[in-house]
């Protein structure tokens, strides 16, 4: 079974309340054994237009497992306190 990546790019809007978003989020991925592979590390363009703002990826055993942590109660709460905080664009990525 391939592993799986999430990908999220992050537009942060309100610093403060997005802490809270972090440390929810940091206990989902604890709970389902994401492995943190980028967490907004410094990012420079190589080649075309895309400018990212904040920038993770997590790494699952599959891709079921990483939807299970999406949908999981845990991330349910993190994604609550990031309302009015950031604007979110996530994808799954099927590994190899």
């Amino acid at each position: 079974m391939p592993s799986a990546y999430i990908l999220a790019n992050v537009r942060v809007t309100n610093p403060q309340q997005y802490e809270e978003y972090r440390r929810l989020s940091t206990l989902a991925m604890q709970a389902s054994g994401a492995e943190v592979c980028v967490r907004g590390g410094k990012t420079e363009v190589l080649e075309g237009d895309w400018t990212p703002d904040r920038v993770v990826i997590l790494k699952f055993p599959s891709v079921d497992q990483a939807k299970a942590f999406y949908a999981s109660t845990e991330y349910a709460a993190a994604r609550k306190a990031r309302e009015g905080a950031a604007v979110m664009r996530m994808v799954v990525i099927e590994g190899v």
